[in-house]
């Protein structure tokens, strides 16, 4: 699915910039045409006008200046440089009665040029003869008709080079391209599909929670409707384990809801500035008496009067989900160790604890939803892998950063940063 979806966009991508590539040459060579063409025509016209000067001694021809009129000044007219023209003067019946060229070559070849120029059938046009280019203009006179032709051969070369050019500039463009476009397509495509995946492993993670409670609230109730007539004070365990599984699927579902409003709510959340070094102290105080209960000495460090702007719940509630998992994951005896300062314009809450530590290959994943490094301990902590991945959230949702740190077998260390006031 998603080679066939970077093949479209690859596709797409190519034919885009292929039609802006055609679209950017074509403009360009019909410009240089159209630039060639007019220097051409401007010449055609040059040579007409240079060579309706008469010779000295010669009379008048009869296609120059009319009778009692001036002759034209010519003295302005300059002979076209590094071109090769010639021009064949002929009578109504397009016979030839005179040649003027300045270069000496057969009849046959100003016949063939004729015969060229009139099967055009138009005024001015091009030919190709003997491997050369020529353009061509008919001006008629009243006794006949002047054919003036130029040799085109060095500009029919250069438009012909620049289609060859154009052609390969795009073939080689394409091949980069190319390779260009199917990298930013991998790139592009990699984000859906990373999400595509999470997804699945989300609806997989989900049910598969899921599955236990129910399994078991399943069989406790075959086990009550199989003793149906015992009172119900001896069916108070069977109860006891449907109420049990159905907290934790409440729990779950809370949870799975609370992240999918925080993920996609368009609804903001309040925002007020409030003392974040009271909040923590608080926080402390009310997990002290689990530190005791599970034997882990406490020490704290917390800069006082440190203020932030954001949701004074939503940071307290990250800051139980820190603790907790810490108390979790700390070995028997083990410690803990609370700081909260402030470094250059952010506070900084860090969370130590001492135990297994977690692997290095799995300090990516601590963040995402139903991710634990040891499943066999779910029902012993009572978690669902949820908590610190709607602590990332929450702390996003501020600007913030959160990561982790572990030494394996020694000690894991959480924390967070938030922008201060």
């Amino acid at each position: 699915m998603f080679k066939k979806l970077r093949n479209r966009f690859l596709l797409l991508n190519l034919v885009i910039i292929s039609v802006t590539m055609l679209i950017a040459f074509a403009s360009i060579y019909l410009i240089t045409y159209n630039n060639v063409a007019r220097d051409i025509s401007m010449e055609l016209h040059k040579v007409s006008d240079l060579n309706r000067k008469p010779n000295k001694g010669a009379s008048p021809r009869p296609w120059d200046s009319g009778i009692g009129q001036p002759p034209p000044d010519f003295n302005h007219l300059q002979p076209p440089e590094r071109s090769v023209s010639f021009t064949l003067v002929t009578d109504l019946q397009w016979n030839i009665s005179d040649t003027i060229s300045i270069f000496n070559t057969e009849d046959s070849f100003y016949e063939d040029a004729k015969k060229a120029a009139l099967s055009a059938k138009v005024n001015t046009g091009r030919f190709k003869l003997d491997d050369n280019h020529w353009a061509f203009i008919i001006l008629p006179f009243p006794e006949g008709y002047r054919m003036v032709f130029l040799d085109i051969t060095a500009q029919q070369a250069i438009l012909t080079n620049l289609i060859y050019t154009f052609c390969l500039v795009a073939f080689a463009m394409l091949i980069v391209i190319f390779f260009i476009s199917r990298f930013f397509a991998n790139k592009s495509i990699q984000p859906i599909h990373e999400a595509f995946d999470k997804q699945k492993q989300f609806i997989a993670d989900a049910s598969h929670e899921l599955k236990t409670p129910l399994a078991v609230i399943n069989t406790n109730v075959d086990v009550l409707l199989s003793n149906g007539d015992d009172p119900i004070h001896n069916q108070s365990k069977w109860l006891y384990y449907i109420k049990s599984e159905t907290e934790r699927m409440t729990k779950l579902t809370n949870d799975l809801l609370y992240l999918t409003q925080m993920d996609y709510s368009d609804i903001k959340m309040i925002f007020t500035e409030f003392n974040l070094s009271e909040l923590i102290e608080n926080v402390i105080l009310t997990m002290e008496a689990v530190f005791f209960e599970n034997n882990i000495s406490l020490k704290y460090e917390i800069e006082p009067e440190l203020t932030i702007h954001g949701n004074r719940e939503q940071i307290q509630q990250v800051a139980m989900i820190l603790l907790d998992n810490a108390v979790k994951y700390t070995n028997l005896n083990g410690c803990i160790d609370i700081t909260l300062k402030k470094r250059h314009n952010h506070n900084i809450f860090s969370v130590t604890n001492s135990g297994e530590g977690i692997p290095t290959e799995h300090i990516h994943k601590v963040f995402d939803r139903f991710y634990r490094t040891d499943k066999s301990r779910v029902r012993q902590t009572g978690g669902y892998g949820l908590g610190l991945a709607i602590a990332k959230t929450i702390i996003d949702q501020h600007n913030g950063k959160i990561s982790v740190k572990s030494i394996p077998n020694e000690t894991t260390t959480f924390r967070f940063e938030l922008p201060s006031v």
